[in-house]
């Protein structure tokens, strides 16, 4: 992976572990036996948030569960050398990862949100 900013394993890990509680508290059954609806659906849980820098016009990231170096653009009203926080969010269904969203933001706003996978 290139040399840019990435989240902490053990805080993934920890998001996945939270995931999987809330599909064993979900279950996958109503208790007729029949398909629970309600854990089927998305959910996304916040990893970890890290501090990044823009730099020639983007913030790039290196993103767990195989998706690797990133790139996003920042939009150009926004100067190279600024401060932004970049958050990432784990997204699974039925307890299972299915994709990641990252959310880039400057001084409290977001600028950016990019799903990698389905989110």
């Amino acid at each position: 992976m290139a040399d840019y900013p990435g989240f902490d394993e053990e805080k993934v890990q920890h998001a996945l572990d939270a995931a999987q509680r809330h599909n064993d508290a979900v279950g996958l059954q109503n208790s007729d036996g029949g398909p629970n609806i309600l854990a089927g659906g998305e959910f996304a849980v916040q990893a970890q948030c890290i501090s990044v820098t823009v730099k020639n016009n983007k913030v790039c990231l290196n993103l767990p569960l195989g998706i690797g170096s990133v790139c996003l653009p920042i939009p150009v009203s926004i100067p190279d050398g600024t401060a932004a926080e970049a958050c990432l969010s784990i997204c699974t269904t039925w307890g299972i990862p299915t994709g990641v969203k990252v959310t880039v933001s400057v001084a409290g706003h977001t600028i950016v949100t990019k799903s990698f996978g389905k989110c």
